[in-house]
């Protein structure tokens, strides 16, 4: 069977989240994952887990800015859209290995996604 590449990998995996299937994306992570947030390190699959399930019901759409290949890193940058904001800025940075996201350098406004202001 041929192996997958890594942007075949992380684009399914991205799917899956963003449209709610987060157990069916961690089909494509490595258990001891290091993700790689703003605030925090994660480490491990359940704890990388629990942090996206806590996010993805949050999404109300999602808009593609573009994709960079190198070799075995994927990078995506989008738009994840809430009820708080349309135009915030997301990058992620896959390193992917033995077909399964290994590491995630994750970029983005944590306070855009917050509350809406009383202002």
């Amino acid at each position: 069977m041929a192996q997958r590449t890594a942007l075949a990998i992380v684009q399914d995996y991205h799917r899956a989240w963003t449209g709610g299937a987060v157990d069916r994306a961690m089909a494509w992570v490595a258990d001891d994952i290091v993700c790689r947030a703003p605030g925090e390190d994660l480490t491990g699959k359940e704890a990388y887990r629990r942090f996206l399930a806590g996010f993805a019901p949050a999404l109300t759409g999602l808009a593609d800015i573009a994709t960079f290949v190198d070799g075995d890193r994927v990078a995506l940058f989008y738009y994840p859209q809430t009820a708080t904001t349309t135009t915030a800025v997301a990058a992620e940075c896959f390193t992917v290995r033995d077909e399964k996201i290994v590491e995630n350098v994750l970029i983005f406004d944590r306070l855009s996604y917050g509350p809406p202001s009383d202002t």
